[in-house]
């Protein structure tokens, strides 16, 4: 594997440069298709699908971070690497984003609601005996390292394997790093749009949300503990959190899982990274470069974007081994 050398040191330097980096995905070339999904009464979901000019080798389902969408940066720039290496490749929208908050129902969306993963999943196996591999960035890598653990052994003939990035698997411990003040302007840039979500969900459905306690809402831990919990039957801030981080899940991970998580990033500690999970199951690996800040894995020489490289040459060896497997 390709060491990966910063184009600057600074973690957040890498984190902001790994957001505006610019990426290319030619839309000519694989022209998008986009399907609503409905994963239950009331709710549907945005995916973006692209093929290969080639018969597609696999599938490759993508999951956004927090706020995101299937537009953003690092998704695209996978979406071109996989397409040129022959994958039939979905970005998939979670609930509200995207656009879509008016076909979404009454909720929101949320670090581990793999329900609506899964339903897309099961309809793309329906349609093709391809594998299917997952991509997860941020928040989308504790949606699909979960889904993962929840599947366990069921996982065969389902997924083949997961990839997550920079993934905040110990949800608590995250949102206590992001009141550094040093993570000011993430949280609040978060925190703003998120404010924005509820307002546009008040608008659609009236009623719907408090928005009289947003003014009230100074945190991240604050808006999950006024919004996001109650929406979905959580306790409370500190059960949702409990209850839905990727850690408590990856023992029971059954299935090929590459996890890469730069050591400098900001927005997660690295220490949560010592889980005995990866000591104790033989299906986890663990990439960790010393710098790359959060998704900022850009590289100071040619070919800039060292992770999409990292992704793909992992994928090849998995979809290797598995054929190797199948034929003995």
């Amino acid at each position: 594997m390709r060491p990966f050398v910063p184009i600057v040191r600074s973690p957040h330097l890498l984190t902001i440069l790994g957001n505006y980096w610019p990426r290319n995905l030619d839309l000519n070339r694989y022209p998008v298709r986009e399907r609503l999904y409905q994963t239950e009464p009331g709710v549907q979901v945005l995916v973006h699908s692209q093929q290969p000019v080639c018969h597609p080798v696999a599938q490759l389902v993508i999951v956004h971070g927090l706020e995101g969408s299937s537009a953003a940066g690092y998704a695209c720039s996978l979406t071109a690497a996989a397409l040129e290496a022959g994958y039939a490749v979905h970005r998939f929208n979670m609930r509200s984003c995207g656009g879509t908050e008016a076909i979404c129902g009454k909720s929101l969306y949320h670090s581990g609601q793999t329900s609506d993963l899964l339903v897309v999943i099961r309809e793309l196996r329906a349609g093709s005996s391809l594998p299917i591999f997952l991509a997860g960035f941020s928040l989308g890598g504790n949606v699909v390292l979960k889904l993962a653990g929840e599947l366990g052994p069921q996982a065969e003939g389902v997924i083949e394997g997961v990839c997550a990035v920079s993934t905040p698997i110990d949800l608590a411990a995250c949102v206590r790093r992001l009141r550094l003040r040093s993570n000011f302007l993430y949280a609040n840039r978060f925190l703003k749009r998120l404010k924005e979500r509820i307002r546009l969900k008040e608008r659609l459905t009236p009623g719907l949300f408090d928005i009289h306690r947003l003014p009230s809402v100074r945190t991240i831990y604050d808006f999950d503990d006024v919004y996001t919990a109650p929406s979905f039957g959580f306790k409370g801030a500190d059960h949702y959190y409990e209850t839905q981080s990727a850690q408590n899940f990856l023992e029971a991970i059954r299935v090929p899982a590459l996890l890469v998580q730069a050591q400098d990033d900001p927005l997660i500690p690295f220490e949560i990274y010592s889980h005995p999970a990866f000591a104790a199951n033989p299906c986890l690996s663990l990439i960790a470069p010393e710098q790359g800040g959060h998704l900022g894995f850009i590289a100071r020489d040619e070919p800039r974007l060292w992770l999409d490289g990292v992704l793909l040459k992992w994928l090849e060896r998995t979809r290797n081994k598995l054929r190797s497997v199948s034929v003995h």
